[in-house]
């Protein structure tokens, strides 16, 4: 049973990493029935998300360091680098400040919710805007902001705050935003990861079941490989209105759920 908790938890994790939905309201309440895993595990499982899409941009990635003097590039990067900063920065204030994510159903369920209503007004205006791919110096210090929300406010979703903020910022594409929202992700998410595995370490706190990890961070990089791919598809195609009907349904039923005394 436990090795089968620990696929399931690393699909969950794989699926709602990157997906505009909300990996800690799932994994709260897939932990309410599976039981409460160690923080070396949650960052296990979510270094296994990080790596697909790693791998999923790889080419990019590499295009962007190896031709750093081409203009475009050296730009893109530049304005990369710039929203890691401030998110790195200002993470790092709100963890001296000694802010603690919240262990209980309710709040991130409320913010599934209104993150859910907020997705909907901001994918109506954004569709106003005249298509642009272009990322802006503006779009790169709201998308670095946008991580630290997501960071103090869980449930709100860090793909949803920083691809909708790029998008009524300037950059209407969807892809474009998306991209840019994934790729700033990618370091920032590793050096969260990092610091928190490090916290881990200095505190003797990284003992466990090894081959429980292993299993957990194999589903969830193939889980999230694959999610991304689809997402990457669908996007092209399709607003990310589904996703905003499916937060508001979700919170909404963990908010039922929590006023039956059913969660707390």
């Amino acid at each position: 049973m436990q090795y089968l908790s620990d696929i399931l938890l690393g699909v969950i994790e794989g699926i709602t990493e990157f997906l505009p939905i909300s990996s800690t309201g799932h994994l709260l309440l897939a932990e309410h029935w599976l039981g409460a895993r160690s923080d070396t595990y949650n960052i296990v499982i979510q270094a296994g998300a990080i790596l697909a899409v790693t791998l999923i941009y790889w080419r990019r990635i590499m295009d962007l360091l190896l031709n750093f003097r081409v203009p475009e590039n050296r730009d893109y990067l530049i304005k990369l680098t710039l929203a890691f900063l401030i998110t790195a920065i200002l993470g790092l204030i709100v963890k001296k400040l000694g802010f603690q994510l919240p262990d209980t159903i309710q709040p991130i369920a409320w913010a599934l919710v209104i993150g859910g209503i907020w997705m909907l007004v901001a994918e109506h205006f954004a569709a106003k805007l005249p298509d642009s791919s272009r990322i802006t110096l503006r779009v790169a210090i709201a998308v670095g902001l946008a991580q630290v929300v997501a960071g103090v406010f869980p449930g709100t979703s860090r793909s949803a705050a920083t691809i909708f903020v790029a998008m009524l910022l300037g950059t209407s594409n969807r892809a474009a935003a998306t991209e840019f929202a994934f790729l700033v992700g990618i370091p920032t998410m590793y050096a969260a990861s990092g610091y928190e595995l490090l916290k881990q370490v200095s505190h003797g706190g990284t003992e466990g079941d090894w081959l429980s990890l292993a299993i957990a961070f194999v589903v969830s990089t193939i889980t999230a490989f694959v999610a991304v791919k689809w997402l990457l598809t669908y996007i092209r195609s399709h607003r990310f209105t589904a996703f905003a009907i499916y937060r508001i349904a979700f919170g909404g039923l963990l908010l039922a759920l929590t006023a039956a005394g059913i969660l707390a």
